[in-house]
């Protein structure tokens, strides 16, 4: 009884306490014209941040390579053809409506978003193993993911996030009460993966942890495992039973291979378990999720065109995961937007359609591809320290060029260059006109700053700034 009353007690004493601090704040945002005065000013996006500074800078010289979306080499947005014909077809088609989609989404798009993603052979698909929710692009299905992770996977779980990753990883899995600690994934002085460190550390990590892996054009490096490394993340998490998590967001972006850019995703999709006592592959299917986005594939960024996947060991579990994923959706954002799901739905569903994508997508794969090459040479040609051979062999949308943050800077200041001081440069932002001008403004920063960088011009480069 005693214990009973000193609780109370001190609950009283707390809420008092508790009323009283947020009754001086009222106050003050009172005397201040707000209840809101004590708000504090959040800090800029990182990157959406640095959009907001290239449009302030009136230099004519200005060069965005911040911006996470193709650009042509006239430095335009690019509308794919087969994008803008469905729309006209929809635009006059007496029929279309802007009803409300189901919470889950148009169905036709989630049963061919899963067939691209997991390929048609897939056995999670065919034995109805794979829960498919329709979502807000990248960002909006792992928020629904992590949402879910948080409130079934099991108390405590740990996101583990490659170092560096892309920064709103870090704002989406806390948010969902998901404590997240690093893996290390890149090694500054060869320009690669570090698959030994990424090894030791998921093996370290705790049984059944979550593990965040980047399924092709890995963002912000541009570096990917090679198929044999693949297979041996596959077997650290087999042994360690995590959980892993594929971000999905630039299939056929990578290569322009809509099934070389999704290989890791099958490879782990089927593996199975190691059983308890053989130690052998004979185990229950391993259980994973797949976030999917096609903001850059087919250039829907504003239409946030997306999917959720969870794949279950046993069909028995898809039903009531369904519907808790449609329970946090409903709460998040009720129903997904229907104009760029139909728009992709159509193009995935018509063999004629789908090949005239797949042959743009190669286009503005093979324009990133070209404008490697023209960097490469031009910071070869007009003698810039180091070795930039990694430009060539990273993939995807984005390229780590291993410069410091203060190189960054300097080419913010003096040339109206505008990166992530991390070094990540998008490709796609990158025109055949501006790549001396880029070049001999590396080559600049590079040479002026040697001295503090001990002549180095990727030493500097902290990994933490990969949170970027």
């Amino acid at each position: 009884m005693f214990v009973w009353e000193v609780a109370q007690r001190t609950f009283r004493v707390y809420a008092r306490q508790t009323y009283h601090r947020r009754y001086q704040a009222t106050c003050r945002g009172l005397m201040n014209g707000s209840m809101f005065a004590d708000v504090p000013e959040a800090p800029k996006d990182p990157i959406l941040g640095l959009n907001e500074l290239f449009r302030e800078d009136p230099s004519p010289l200005k060069v965005n390579l911040g911006v996470g979306a193709y650009r042509t080499d006239a430095n335009r947005p690019y509308v794919l053809g087969v994008v803008k014909r469905i729309e006209q077809e929809l635009a006059s088609n007496p029929n279309t409506l802007h009803e409300y989609l189901p919470i889950e989404g148009l169905s036709d798009f989630r049963t061919l978003a899963a067939q691209l993603v997991f390929g048609e052979n897939s056995g999670a698909l065919r034995e109805q193993r794979v829960v498919t929710l329709q979502s807000l692009s990248g960002t909006g299905s792992l928020r629904l993911v992590a949402e879910f992770l948080g409130k079934f996977y099991h108390r405590g779980a740990i996101c583990y996030l490659p170092r560096p990753t892309w920064g709103n990883h870090w704002n989406i899995f806390p948010r969902a009460g998901i404590e997240c600690r690093e893996y290390r994934y890149y090694k500054d002085k060869t320009h690669d993966v570090d698959i030994a460190g990424l090894l030791e550390d998921l093996a370290a990590a705790p049984p059944r942890s979550i593990v965040l892996l980047h399924a092709c054009a890995h963002n912000p490096t541009g570096a990917d495992p090679t198929p044999s490394q693949w297979q041996q993340i596959l077997d650290v998490v087999r042994e360690r039973q995590h959980f892993p998590l594929f971000d999905c967001a630039y299939q056929g972006f990578a290569s322009g291979s809509f099934e070389r850019d999704a290989m890791a995703i099958r490879l782990f999709e089927r593996a199975t378990l190691p059983a308890p006592e053989t130690n052998s592959a004979s185990g229950r299917p391993l259980e994973m999720a797949v976030t999917q986005s096609f903001a850059k594939n087919m250039g829907l960024y504003g239409e946030r065109v997306g999917a959720a996947h969870i794949v279950c060991a046993v069909p028995s579990v898809t039903k009531p995961v369904l519907s808790q994923m449609k329970q946090i959706a409903r709460a998040l954002y009720s129903s997904p937007p229907a104009h760029g799901a139909t728009v992709a739905a159509r193009i995935l569903k018509d063999p004629l359609l789908f090949a005239e994508w797949e042959t743009e997508v190669q286009v503005m794969s093979s324009r990133i591809l070209r404008m490697r090459r023209e960097l490469f040479d031009a910071l070869r040609e007009n003698g810039t320290p180091g070795t930039w051979d990694h430009i060539l062999t990273q993939i995807g949308m984005f390229s780590f060029l291993g410069l410091s943050a203060d190189q960054c800077l300097y080419l913010r200041d003096k040339y109206h260059i505008y990166m992530t001081t991390n070094g990540r440069i998008s490709m796609a932002g990158l025109t055949s006109d501006k790549v001396q001008y880029l070049a001999d403004a590396i080559k600049d920063a590079v040479t002026r700053l040697s001295e503090e960088n001990e002549g180095n011009h990727g030493a500097s480069c902290a990994l933490n700034s990969g949170k970027i």
